[in-house]
């Protein structure tokens, strides 16, 4: 009897240990949590238009919003977010309003609100994946590839919890303008909100309108215990980015001794060390806040991906994946940590890894610069290393160059008879050194390079040897940027490429600025022709500030290194010039005729003075070695063998 009585314990036992391991496994399954990928369904809405979750697979952030139709508190969250679409039409993200409502109720709802997004009609079980059934609204926030960011359920104060998280990953998102409307949205009905008014400062900040979030992180800083320290927090952030050290490090002091757990304070603390060139001692409070578990979305991200650049400067390229790595996993939307990622695949030669991954930034943004210079360049290595006789030829080369650079010799050519004539313009671009603090982003250097080498290519004018080529004979020759901060080593590796110019120079990171600094130096003299120092706003797109870049290098060789050939013929109104594309010659090109004034004698000295201008002539066809123009004025009959030299007008790089 005993026995048998202990059998059915045991199977009792067991059947209730079968029945709590099955529960446990169904909740697992609908268990939604950051980071999983959302359940796909379909579904319709009101008018009985079908949506299909999974091909909004491309959409950056799509918010499902579960809600019940006759509850007021329930539809508080849907009425803020409609308010903001209507109020904010550039607003990139989808709402979903999902609701398993009778359908009457339903419409009732529609007409008064008149929603900006579809309201849908759950008639299966989606809300029962998703958790929406008991707790009303639950809102489940998607990132790319339908990832699970944000998961919130419940009315009243969670409602401001959602909307302060929108209005942090449209920061993360680089969209501060959305940030600051959700987060002054929440101030109107909570104005002592302490989130709100922290993103509403970061925002500020990241606008570089520091004087504001000043003003904000001060009126935080006066509150008590944890709320105060977000406060100076902030603070710090802002004395950092204004150059004023010491402030900044008193107050992320005093943040980090009272509240160690903080991460920001570390990161502050990071960047002025660096500046400092206390680079090891930065480097131990990269790792400080990277480490340290309490921040904001945003902070511990940028946190992240600093101490990722931190190992990057270094060459621990694996380590500086792995956080990178991490920061997106918090923040999907940092476009600086991806493409940063493919920075160091880029280093090390993996171009398809580094192309994935620049392709992956431009998916989170596309007007991304610098994703967009990087995934060009690496889209050209790719091709190269995936054609077979291509790659030959370039190994080939490279072999030859590096050859050369060794012993030290410059690309032999014949010696020119005809000393007039101008040659092909070759320039070619050096990297810049980086100098001052540790960037949030990496490759800057190329992305000058490859914007500014493209559309002085365009212009017809100068040829830039490819960027590619450099990269290579870079790495085949092991050089760094610190061996290319030897002026020796950058002009005889202008000489090996048959460069007349070369392009060098430094990139300074100040707080809260870049500047950068370009030198062009001709490799024969070895003359400085050209300085350039310019304040980029890395914040925003860099594209015009390339633009005006190339043209102000283009002028500049326009009128140190006018083009200059012969007429070869000239009959009535048609003048054949010696000189073509490949010298760069364009349509439109003027040029003035000149004749050689006789020298003079005079105290055992021969004076040459400066031609004589006879005419000028304008180029209506360009073939690659000569071109033809029309006479626009002329002194006397043109002739063959007559001089030409390029007419440079004010603003003449337009016409290019």
């Amino acid at each position: 009897m005993i026995k048998k009585t202990k059998q059915l314990m045991w199977a009792s036992c067991f059947i209730i240990s079968a029945v709590i391991l099955t529960v446990f496994i169904n909740k697992a399954k609908t268990e939604i949590i950051p980071g999983s990928k959302a359940p796909l369904f379909t579904i319709a809405d009101i008018n009985g238009k079908t949506y299909d979750l999974g091909a909004t697979k491309q959409s950056l952030m799509t918010v499902l919003y579960f809600f019940d139709a006759s509850s007021r508190p329930s539809q508080e969250g849907l009425i803020s977010l409609n308010n903001l679409i209507k109020r904010y039409g550039k607003a990139d993200f989808t709402v979903w309003a999902i609701t398993r409502s009778p359908k009457k109720d339903t419409i009732k709802f529609v007409e008064k609100l008149k929603p900006a997004f579809p309201v849908m009609l759950d008639t299966d079980s989606i809300s029962k994946k998703y958790n929406a059934t008991q707790i009303l609204p639950t809102v489940c926030v998607l990132g790319p590839d339908l990832k699970v960011i944000d998961f919130l359920q419940g009315g009243g104060k969670t409602v401001e919890v959602m909307l302060i998280r929108l209005a942090e990953r449209n920061l993360n998102r680089r969209d501060t303008s959305l940030a600051q409307i959700i987060t002054n949205e929440v101030l109107k009905k909570d104005p002592k909100n302490t989130k709100a008014q922290i993103v509403k400062g970061y925002a500020a900040l990241k606008t570089g309108k520091l004087n504001e979030a000043e003003k904000t992180f001060r009126s935080v800083a006066k509150k008590k215990d944890k709320d105060g320290l977000l406060g100076k927090e902030g603070l710090a952030a802002v004395y950092a980015l204004k150059g004023d050290n010491k402030k900044a490090l008193t107050l992320a002091s005093e943040v980090e001794k009272k509240a160690p757990q903080r991460s920001y304070a570390h990161v502050i603390k990071g960047d002025i060390l660096y500046r400092q060139g206390k680079i090891r001692q930065a480097g131990v409070e990269f790792e400080k806040g990277a480490k340290a578990p309490s921040a904001e979305i945003f902070q511990k991200a940028d946190a992240l991906n600093k101490f990722g650049r931190f190992y990057a400067s270094k060459g621990k390229y694996i380590q500086a994946r792995a956080l990178y790595d991490k920061a997106v996993k918090i923040d999907p939307y940092m476009v600086e940590a991806t493409s940063n990622k493919g920075v160091t695949f880029e280093k090390q030669g993996q171009w398809d890894k580094a192309l994935s991954a620049y392709k992956k930034a431009l998916g989170i943004d596309k007007s991304d610069a610098f994703s967009a210079a990087l995934a060009k360049n690496a889209q050209k290595m790719v091709e190269i290393q995936n054609n077979a006789e291509r790659k030959k030829r370039m190994d080939r080369l490279i072999q030859n160059l590096a050859e050369r650079f060794r012993k030290q010799k410059a690309v032999h050519t014949k010696e020119k008879k005809d000393t007039w004539t101008s040659s092909p313009m070759v320039m070619t671009f050096i990297d810049f050194t980086e100098q001052g603090g540790l960037s949030n982003r990496d490759g800057l250097s190329t992305v000058i390079a490859a914007q500014i080498g493209e559309q002085l290519n365009q212009s017809g004018r100068v040829h830039v040897v490819e960027r590619v080529l450099m990269e290579r004979l870079l790495d085949e020759l092991n050089l760094g940027s610190s061996d290319l901060a030897d002026k020796e080593t950058a002009l005889q590796l202008g000489r090996i490429l048959a460069a007349k110019l070369i392009s060098t120079g430094s990139i300074f990171y100040f707080p809260g600025k870049t500047m950068l600094n370009m030198r062009l130096i001709d490799t024969e003299t070895t003359f400085i022709n050209k300085v350039i120092t310019r304040h980029l706003d890395t914040r925003t797109s860099l594209d015009n500030e390339m633009f005006r870049l190339s043209r102000e290098i283009l002028q500049t060789i326009m009128e140190k290194y006018p083009l200059r050939g012969f007429i070869v013929q000239a009959d009535n109104n048609r003048i054949m010039l010696n000189i073509g594309s490949r010298q760069g010659v364009v349509k439109g090109t003027k040029f003035n005729v000149l004749k050689d004034r006789p020298p003079i004698h005079y105290r055992g000295k021969l004076l040459k003075s400066a031609p004589e201008v006879v005419g000028c002539i304008e180029v209506f066809k360009v073939e690659p070695d000569l071109c033809f123009a029309k006479i626009i004025k002329q002194k006397r009959s043109f002739k063959r063998d007559d001089k030409v030299q390029e007419l440079v007008e004010t603003g003449s790089v337009s016409n290019i």
